[in-house]
């Protein structure tokens, strides 16, 4: 059986490649049949037949429909006219704020220009055409009877679900919110083409000219692909520009390239797979995230397969927020791909049009971290409260420390940022302590400290002590607030920030010199812990025993935040 072979390149041929065997799936092609992976592992292969007579075009706007569907405003208007309707049905209907501004929605999202122009383009292939004309000019709102505008809803409702409008609509939503993230200028995002057939558009820019190089001859070709190194002729060579932030533009800046010749050009198949790298990526909330494993492909395809367990978790709950969704969805992925990834590279890009990728190698070190059963349990928590108001700004935590991990930066500057918050906000002491925790275990992991349990049982010491001490204090002063320690807490913080060993310890020493006597209990005095004497003789040691007694000087430990808090 004569077979196609595509192999991996750099990240975003690798995601071309998932995206491919996610809409060949979607096809409900037969893996080992018409598709598979060759023996030594790093290949994807095609039967040539199916390859030769498959319509691509159609396989593409399938999967990206089934993929982006449940994300677009597509999605998002029905939602809202099924809202309303359950509404007027029950005579539950109260045009207040959210009435209204589902209205609203429809109205702009049906009557954008990319709509628009989607719907003269399939006007002469869909009924009821007059539906939509009447929303133009007569547009839904809450001054409207509730019969009238129970019917409207109700056969705008059938208008849309018809399969031609179905897709036109959600591609025109994906075009324009996602696949233009990857790569621009061509086909059916160039300016030029807005009003023209989308299918046509890619039959003739992307499916055809594959067809035809995999039927043609190719020794003759004078060219050879960038990426694959086929060979090709003049009129099937496509330049990479297309892609974003992959090249200038060729066709004005050609001093890159040796005597100004531009040889940056793909073959018919590698455009096309590099075409569907956005399907390749995973869609978490407004974050693509794409796991670029090179070491085989089926490690590539499994790091990023969207039916494993966080791709179907990524369904959002009902009235989830969604910072909250992609905190949840993060914390997922981090943790899931542990148990079989190393040293990884893990890509993301934001959905704004001015985002660009984000690119990072996740070290096995690093997995190991968030592997440590208390960095998962302070993630997980994050991830349920991602946002704290931290200088009249609500910042999110969760996604700090994720990146700080990815980066591999300390979390010590975050953690004084909060401590420093804290001392007007008792509702931040629950970040400290997550952010803490992660520092800790990494500490503890880079070191590749055998004595780690006993190191975190000491740092547990140390914060009971700074509990015992802040109790006394406040017991002294008759007040349950920290508030008459702040300028206290503030100074101990700024010695431990510059690892000034002397300042802290002589902090420390006159809190105890005025308060040890005073524990209240059978008369005891108030013990130093023995945590200060390592202090001094080990820096690590004096970082983190030094923000543990800090944290029970802040009374932070244990603190969670209550459902819906941020």
């Amino acid at each position: 059986m004569e077979r196609y072979e595509i192999g991996m390149g750099d990240f975003l041929k690798n995601a071309g490649i998932s995206g491919l065997v996610y809409l060949l799936k979607i096809a409900g092609a037969e893996e080992n049949v018409v598709y598979g992976i060759t023996e030594d592992g790093q290949k994807l292969w095609l039967d040539a037949d199916f390859a030769i007579q498959a319509d691509w075009t159609d396989l593409y706007f399938r999967a990206c429909t089934e993929y982006f569907g449940p994300s677009t405003a597509y999605q998002g208007v029905l939602d809202r006219i099924e809202s309303c309707l359950k509404k007027l049905e029950t005579d539950r209907w109260q045009p207040e704020k959210r009435e209204k501004e589902d209205l609203k929605y429809i109205n702009e999202k049906l009557l954008s220009n990319s709509y628009q122009a989607g719907y003269e383009n399939i006007k002469e292939r869909i009924e009821h055409t007059e539906i939509y004309i009447q929303l133009k000019e007569n547009k839904l709102n809450d001054r409207m009877s509730k019969d009238e505008l129970q019917k409207r809803l109700q056969t705008l409702q059938e208008f849309l679900l018809q399969p031609v409008c179905r897709e036109t609509f959600i591609m025109k939503s994906v075009v324009y919110t996602y696949i233009n993230r990857f790569w621009d200028g061509k086909c059916f995002l160039l300016r030029a083409n807005a009003k023209k057939d989308m299918r046509e558009l890619f039959e003739a820019e992307f499916s055809e000219p594959m067809r035809n190089y995999w039927k043609e001859e190719k020794q003759k070709g004078k060219d050879l692909c960038i990426d694959c190194a086929a060979p090709m002729g003049t009129k099937e060579k496509v330049s990479i520009a297309f892609m974003k932030e992959v090249a200038d533009d060729l066709t004005r800046k050609k001093s890159a390239f040796w005597n100004c010749k531009v040889d940056a050009f793909l073959c018919p198949v590698c455009a096309y797979i590099y075409a569907l790298s956005p399907l390749g990526f995973r869609l978490f909330a407004n974050k693509f995230v794409f796991i670029n494993d090179n070491n085989s492909m089926k490690q590539l395809l499994d790091a990023n397969s969207k039916w494993q367990k966080s791709s179907v978790e990524a369904l959002r709950e009902e009235d989830e927020a969604y910072q909250n969704w992609f905190a949840r969805m993060m914390d997922v992925v981090l943790q899931e791909d542990t148990k079989r990834l190393k040293n990884i590279q893990v890509v993301a890009r934001g959905v704004m049009a001015d985002d660009t990728y984000f690119l990072r190698i996740i070290s096995e070190e690093t997995l190991q971290i968030v592997r440590e059963a208390a960095v998962k349990k302070a993630l997980s928590q994050l991830s349920a409260h991602p946002y704290a108001k931290i200088k009249n700004e609500f910042q999110n935590i969760h996604e700090k420390v994720v990146v700080n991990l990815l980066i591999r930066w300390k979390q010590y500057p975050l953690l004084n940022e909060i401590m420093k918050a804290a001392l007007e906000n008792e509702g931040l002491n629950f970040y400290i302590r997550c952010v803490y925790e992660v520092q800790l275990w990494t500490n503890i992991i880079q070191r590749k400290n055998k004595e780690g349990e006993q190191r975190v049982m000491d740092c547990g010491i140390m914060t009971m002590y700074g509990e015992n001490l802040r109790r006394v204090i406040l017991a002294a002063k008759g007040t349950e607030s920290v508030e008459c320690l702040r300028g206290t807490i503030y100074q101990m913080m700024n010695a431990l920030t510059v690892k000034n060993k002397n300042k802290y310890m002589e902090i420390v020493m006159r809190l105890y010199n005025a308060y040890g006597a005073r524990n209240g209990k059978n008369g005891t005095d108030l013990l130093l812990p023995n945590g200060l004497v390592q202090m001094l003789q080990d820096s690590d040691k004096f970082t983190e025993y030094g923000y543990a007694f800090l944290m029970g000087l802040y009374g932070c430990y244990g603190y969670v935040p209550k459902k819906g808090e941020q």
